[in-house]
């Protein structure tokens, strides 16, 4: 991972109150931030990542990084947690799966910590990186045929 202390500020900044992300971090591994102000999230169950052609996590998280080009995170409160992938505040997106921005939160790991609850697939390399929607829009295009075949 980049420089994970300038990554771990930019993301602490999301919030308001910074000093209460690091406590949650420090308490937890993950805190609760603020989507719509740095960044936004698709929420994507893992059916649909895993029809990219494999459950096995190594395989998603190199897929995700090929196609995506940033940062993914993973709920892990039950086997089937879905996939958060991170994007530009009101970039548009028209698929089926659920965007979420303003009033919304979301479970954020602390990077290079590891957490039972939330985890980084790809943990994003430098302050900023975040995901292009068109990406993942292209990506479950050719999972769902995949999926179909199988």
């Amino acid at each position: 991972m980049g420089d994970r202390h300038l990554i771990t500020e930019w993301l602490a900044q999301t919030d308001p109150n910074p000093r209460a992300v690091y406590r949650a971090w420090d308490k937890d591994g993950v805190a609760l931030l603020p989507l719509g102000r740095r960044f936004d999230a698709i929420r994507v169950p893992c059916e649909r990542v895993y029809a990219v052609g494999s459950g096995d996590p190594q395989i998603v998280a190199t897929a995700l990084l090929s196609w995506l080009d940033g940062p993914v995170i993973r709920d892990l409160r039950s086997s089937m947690g879905p996939y958060y992938v991170l994007i530009p505040p009101d970039s548009p997106w028209d698929g089926t799966e659920e965007c979420l921005g303003n009033d919304t939160y979301l479970g954020v790991p602390r990077p290079g910590v590891l957490s039972l609850h939330a985890h980084w697939v790809v943990p994003p390399l430098c302050p900023g990186q975040l995901c292009d929607p068109a990406h993942l829009a292209a990506l479950l295009a050719t999972a769902a045929p995949l999926a179909v075949e199988s």
